[in-house]
């Protein structure tokens, strides 16, 4: 029997921090995420997540309280990928090496092009742009 499902998208990925509100902070500083609006009761009634996007929603980060999955035992989680246009990135490696974010890794990958870091808490994050000629300028 064939999925009924035509075209899911993500809704949002978990990760666990000590601090949801810091994390927040912080993911709206480097990433400019913000929290969702309407869903911040969950976060401060009941012990739920955090929701903090950055398209209004559709995709989110839900930031749960608990002490961040050691790197060596992620289960299976791997790291959190980010798509901008070339423009952005550019201007992202820029503000990311200015921050000190490590290790901030730029990746040449033919068709895209992706620097990997780290959040505070050492979860693995990506941003990459499919606007390779726009964005080759960082490579260095």
């Amino acid at each position: 029997m064939p999925t009924p499902l035509r075209a899911p998208t993500i809704d949002h990925v978990e990760l666990l921090v000590p601090d949801r509100h810091a994390a927040a902070a912080w993911y709206q500083d480097v990433l400019g995420l913000i929290p969702v609006p309407g869903t911040q009761d969950w976060a401060d009634d009941s012990g739920g997540p955090l929701m903090i996007s950055g398209d209004g929603g559709r995709t989110c980060l839900a930031l749960f309280a608990g002490p961040p999955t050691d790197a060596t035992t992620k289960d299976g989680y791997r790291r959190v990928a980010f798509r901008v246009s070339g423009k952005e990135f550019v201007a992202f490696v820029e503000y990311g090496r200015k921050l000190g974010l490590t290790p901030m890794a730029v990746q040449d990958h033919e068709k895209t092009i992706s620097v990997y870091f780290h959040d505070p808490y050492g979860h693995d994050l990506e941003v990459t742009t499919y606007d390779h000629e726009q964005a080759r300028s960082v490579l260095r």
